[in-house]
């Protein structure tokens, strides 16, 4: 149940972050065409960004705020994507084509690792108000270790769709366009 808890919080911060970022002004079908081809990232760069993410949020659990930032900032920069999509003209489902190719591992990862960097505070707030004789169990820091461990794998499969396919099918739209 508490795990649920975790999780539900990471995603609360995710959309909050996605819909400010969907509702800010777009920037412009030309200079988003030339920000894609500018910013040609490779794997090794798109797997360092996202691992620093997903590293934030497992570790930033003890200020909270690192942690808060990063789950909102996650979900700000897509809703602001998907904002340049629509004004680059692509329809529903090229976007979705575009931000599921990897979305659907990487969200899941930024929302994770999330909840792993909850885990810990949680675990230390529980303690305190004398529901647990402990600060952390095995069983709590194995919890935290399966979910970092999960989240990092998902992030880094979701990096390698990123760099060989998502940023090829982007490419072929924009030229297309």
């Amino acid at each position: 149940m508490k795990m649920k808890k975790l999780i539900l919080i990471s995603i609360i911060i995710y959309l909050a972050g996605f819909i400010a970022g969907y509702s800010l002004e777009p920037i412009g079908r030309q200079n988003y065409k030339q920000y894609i081809v500018k910013n040609d990232p490779t794997y090794s760069k798109i797997v360092k960004n996202n691992l620093y993410v997903i590293t934030c949020e497992m570790f930033g659990g003890t200020t909270l705020l690192p942690l808060v930032y990063s789950l909102f900032f996650s979900g700000f920069a897509l809703g602001l994507i998907l904002k340049n999509l629509s004004v680059v003209g692509l329809n529903l489902k090229n976007c979705l084509l575009l931000t599921l190719s990897h979305g659907i591992f990487e969200i899941p990862a930024i929302i994770i690792a999330g909840a792993a960097g909850f885990k810990i505070p949680y675990e230390i707030l529980r303690y305190l108000a004398g529901k647990k004789e402990q600060i952390l169990t095995q069983e709590d820091i194995r919890e935290y270790l399966t979910l970092a461990l999960i989240s990092i794998i998902l992030i880094v499969i979701a990096a390698w769709i990123e760099a060989n396919i998502t940023l090829e099918i982007a490419k072929a739209m924009l030229n297309s366009s």
